[in-house]
């Protein structure tokens, strides 16, 4: 019940224009951007577009998801020139949308540290799906303090993603205790296909008993001769 009445507060301050709705895009993803040829990206949380706005100016291929109606109306009235994939999502659930993915960026500007522990892995499984070999993730979380309880630490970050990403940055935020994430997604050299043998290659072959001076009728028909003495 609780999480339903958060769920319905936070969509009805989309009525207005919720504080952290800046409207302009995080210095952190610009600087990102400015060094990176365009791709595919998704923003986790995506609120009314902001981010996904600036990506798709600089010509990347964008996709956004929040659990907020009102935000995701917001955010198609924001990119309406735009091609984009905007949908009314829940991150938990993201292992089993249909996305035009994958993605060679991930982005999170406070929505994974405000999961339960049970929510955080189901939204980390979903992610590992999406984001391609090399991809990066881009995340901003709180942290806890003395005075406040609300966030994650940077060792249950690294904790919850080091199975499939690696650390590569980490830069601590201004103002209350936060940071930004930087992981990217670890490849995984393909197992190369062992060459079958010739004995492995005959023994699953259809075997044709031919008795001597019978003609085989075509080319498999030869390649699968046996010839059987009287």
């Amino acid at each position: 019940m609780w999480k339903i009445f958060k769920r319905l507060a936070f969509n009805t301050s989309y009525l207005f224009r919720p504080r952290w709705d800046t409207g302009v895009p995080a210095p952190e993803i610009i600087r990102y951007v400015n060094v990176k040829a365009p791709g595919n990206a998704i923003d986790i949380g995506c609120g009314t577009g902001t981010n996904l706005l600036y990506l798709a100016q600089q010509k990347w291929k964008v996709t956004g998801i929040d659990f907020a109606p009102l935000a995701i109306k917001a955010a198609h009235r924001k990119l309406e020139q735009y091609s984009t994939t905007l949908l009314v999502a829940d991150v938990t659930k993201l292992y089993d949308l249909h996305l035009p993915g994958p993605y060679d960026l991930a982005l999170d500007m406070g929505c994974f540290h405000s999961l339960t522990n049970i929510d955080r892995e189901d939204y980390v499984k979903g992610l590992e799906k999406w984001v391609t070999q090399d991809g990066v993730y881009m995340v901003y979380a709180f942290q806890p303090s003395a005075n406040n309880g609300r966030g994650i630490s940077k060792e249950e970050m690294i904790a919850y993603f080091k199975n499939e990403f690696d650390l590569l940055n980490y830069e601590q935020g201004q103002g209350r205790p936060s940071a930004w994430y930087y992981f990217e997604r670890k490849y995984r050299k393909p197992v190369p296909r062992r060459r079958r043998s010739r004995m492995e290659t005959l023994r699953d072959q259809p075997i044709l008993w031919l008795l001597p001076g019978s003609v085989p009728k075509n080319r498999q028909e030869q390649a699968c001769l046996i010839s059987v003495p009287l």
